[in-house]
């Protein structure tokens, strides 16, 4: 009997042992393989193709234009960022992993790109995932040719992911794009935030459970591999303090604080990359009643920001609207406090609704009126104070119950749970001014202010550049996954909590310690992520050399991903044109001349010529079947908006009265070759005020990935009643989720400038 006990222990023990081996194992990513970044296909794109392209642009031109014009993506992310690995896991969808060398295929081959940039997280980088990237962008640069006058151009670069918990932490996400692919004219390492997501990653991050395996067996070697790939940067050691960025070793981790610190370590290594800020509007990271205000103070360098992203997969960043996501409320014991603002007629703030549904709730069960009463206003609170956790004040909400709350209803495509108070708009109507020795605004200085150009870009996480060519295969071209199944859902954010009719206030720097799926609302978000933007350049010559200077000279436009062709120039008496991006000091009246042309319709499946690039299998898996594949027929352009910002010009100034989002609404008449048009602004001069003017050129509508975002169901006042989310998952995965909308491109600003009555102390920002 004794015997038997003992033999008994003995395999509890072992087997006790071996789960605990097995998930130490797991854990410590013991069975995971470390990715390379692929192998680029080597053949170029026929030259013929190139130039057709070329001619077909110049034969739309508005004159004899030297210029050309290309398309690129600036903003590209592979399974080198830890995000694009949690999307290719199988549990969460995904089809794998999607190395640098995918990228650069698609570029080429499916969305036949002129130029695009890698720009994978910092957070997870590692020195050897760096030189990877590094090389395979230089095999995608000579498989595609040299510097000039190649199919295609690539550019190295890093995202710095800057996360704050409040509003003036806050200061999100850059881009930072260097020219040269020569190793001594890029960044020793990425640079990455600091903050507490960042040390979250590095330190506590734990990777995938030991559980999944069991639950999944068939994939478990991709998650064995994601652990392994959490580890290796957790590995990394910290670059040392108070070391000159150029005098670190290459295989330390660095970090930077804001904006400013960041531009400092570029500087010490001697680079002069663009720092392109993007994601701005986005709500599911960027805290409410953030506001662009702190960031144009000098110390955070906002003249090294030229370009900001308008447009990407995640949405539209460019309106402004009066409305508060919160407000300002009394600073506590624990730092700021924020108060839940009223709805208006196109906004319900989501801690409104939070309060709406636990008094639903509350009345359901019985419960007196007055204490429903109480308990609304505890949940409105709640969420207003948990950030962008606001959600998990109402426990056991699933994602319908939250309707369009958060969302700019009068916006195109807008950004989830958008934030206005970063919108584009507002960050070229706010101004900072500097103060006097006596703390009084300095009236005689120029006001330091933004001076943007406009981008789009895709933001894809599935290394796919470009992908707003087609509207098709929503899973892979937009950022739209999600569990295959009610299991697998269960595993990444956890059973449904029954609801109560009670709220629940988290700590922030509990809310912290939570796994991002949990922490935001990624469930209700894929209904409004969207296929990407482009960057659009007027370049001099097609070369690596001429995309960069049409990027440093703001001589570019932005799309919602189709090839759309714009002009817009301020045309001067003498005939002189100062083109989009440009500045000008000024007390005349001025006068724009605007030609915009549609993009060209896309005939289904792949060119020909695709297959002589790649093999048909990878042709399939990697374009989905469907390449950019244009026909002779042009889109038409049915309108073009001119928007107008007059900048504060004195502190405090309402900045809603300075932003005219439809100055002027030209019609068009429906034509292939496109709408040109001029006009004039007559009150310029009489204002004696800074000016700025872009254009919206909009296309034909067209059916458009989640174009819809929640899809609601409007009662006889306009309402919100119901909701038919377009889920990423097993709900509706197969689905595209397909509603009209109308394509657009954005021209950058062209800046006029009254003289000055005084000498400047100092220069506008990015002048």
């Amino acid at each position: 009997m004794k015997r038997g006990l003992w033999i008994a222990g003995g395999v509890l023990l072992t087997l006790a042992a071996a789960v605990w081996l097995f998930a130490h194992g797991m854990g410590a990513g013991w069975w995971g393989n470390e990715y390379d970044a692929g192998t680029v296909s080597p053949k170029p794109r026929p030259a013929a193709m190139v130039l057709a392209r070329i001619t077909a642009e110049h034969a739309a031109a508005p004159r004899a234009e030297a210029k050309q014009i290309l398309f690129g993506d600036l903003h590209v992310h592979t399974t080198y960022s830890t995000d694009a690995f949690q999307f290719a896991l199988p549990i969460n969808g995904g089809s794998g992993r999607h190395p640098v060398a995918d990228a650069c295929d698609f570029a080429r081959f499916c969305s036949a790109l002129d130029f695009w940039a890698i720009t994978d997280h910092a957070e997870a980088s590692t020195p050897l995932r760096w030189q990877r990237t590094k090389d395979a962008i230089r095999q995608c640069q000579a498989a595609a040719g040299g510097d000039t006058n190649a199919d295609m151009f690539s550019f190295i670069g890093f995202e710095w992911t800057q996360v704050g918990r409040l509003p003036d932490e806050h200061f999100g996400h850059k881009n930072v794009i260097f020219e040269s692919l020569d190793d001594n004219k890029v960044a020793a390492r990425p640079i990455a935030a600091s903050g507490v997501v960042t040390q979250t990653l590095r330190t506590s991050a734990q990777g995938l459970p030991a559980g999944l395996v069991l639950e999944d067996p068939d994939n478990k070697q991709i998650y064995f591999d994601f652990n392994r790939f959490i580890k290796e940067i957790q590995r990394v050691p910290d670059c040392a303090a108070g070391v000159s960025s150029d005098k670190l070793p290459a295989n330390c981790f660095e970090q930077a604080t804001t904006p400013a610190d960041l531009l400092a370590k570029l500087d010490e290594q001697h680079l002069d990359p663009l720092v392109i800020p993007h994601g701005s509007t986005w709500g599911f990271y960027t805290p409410a009643g953030t506001t662009w205000d702190k960031a144009l103070d000098p110390k955070e360098r906002p003249e090294r920001m030229r370009l900001i992203e308008i447009y990407s997969g995640h949405g539209n960043s460019e309106e402004f609207r009066a409305w508060k996501d919160v407000l300002a409320g009394p600073v506590g014991p624990n730092g700021p406090t924020a108060i839940c603002p009223q709805p208006t007629a196109n906004y319900t703030p989501s801690c409104w609704r939070a309060g709406e549904i636990i008094a639903e709730r509350c009345a359901k069960a019985g419960i007196a009126a007055a204490e429903c009463t109480k308990r609304a206003a505890a949940a409105r609170s709640n969420y207003a104070n948990m950030g962008i956790a606001g959600h998990l004040a109402v426990p056991g909400a699933k994602a319908e119950d939250w309707l369009d709350a958060g969302q700019c209803r009068d916006c195109f495509l807008p950004s989830f749970n958008y934030r206005p108070g970063t919108s584009v708009q507002y960050g070229l109507a706010v101004s900072h001014f500097r103060t006097t020795p006596d703390g009084k605004p300095d009236m005689d200085t120029v006001p330091d202010r933004f001076r943007w150009g406009f981008i789009g870009s895709s933001d894809n996480h599935r290394a796919r550049p470009g992908t707003g060519y087609k509207q098709n295969d929503r899973a892979n071209n937009s950022e739209s996954g999600g569990p295959p199944s009610a299991e697998a859902r269960a595993l990444l954010v956890g059973k449904q909590v029954e609801p109560a009719p009670q709220t629940k206030l988290i700590p922030r720097d509990e809310l912290f310690k939570m796994s991002g799926f949990q922490l935001t609302e990624f469930e209700r978000q894929t209904s409004f992520f969207l296929t990407g933007g482009l960057a659009a350049v007027h370049a001099d010559t097609r070369s690596r050399e001429g995309v960069w200077d049409a990027l440093q000279r703001r001589e570019v436009y932005a799309t919602s991903g189709q090839r759309m062709l714009l002009w817009f120039d301020l045309v001067g008496a003498d005939g002189k044109r100062t083109p989009m991006g440009g500045s000008v000091t000024t007390t005349a009246n001025p006068t724009f001349e605007v030609r915009a042309v549609g993009s060209f319709k896309q005939k289904p499946g792949c060119p020909d010529f695709n297959a002589q690039g790649m093999d048909k299998g990878r042709l399939q898996k990697l374009c989905s079947g469907e390449c950019f594949n244009p026909s002779n027929e042009r889109n038409l352009i049915t309108r073009i908006e001119v928007v107008r910002i007059q900048p504060q010009a004195t502190p405090g100034e309402d900045v809603a009265s300075r932003i005219v989002d439809k100055f002027l609404v030209h019609d068009c008449t429906p034509d292939q070759n496109g709408c040109t048009f001029r006009f004039s602004d007559p009150s310029f001069a009489g204002s004696k005020r800074d000016t700025l003017y872009y254009v919206r050129a909009i296309q034909e509508a067209a059916p458009t990935i989640n174009a819809g975002g929640a899809r609601c169901t409007r009662d006889a006042k306009g309402q919100c009643v119901k909701v038919n989310l377009c889920f990423g998952d097993y709900r509706s995965k197969k689905s595209d989720c397909l509603m009209p909308a109308e394509p657009r491109a954005w021209s950058s600003p062209i800046y006029l400038d009254v003289p000055r009555t005084k000498p400047a102390m100092v220069t506008v920002a990015a002048r």
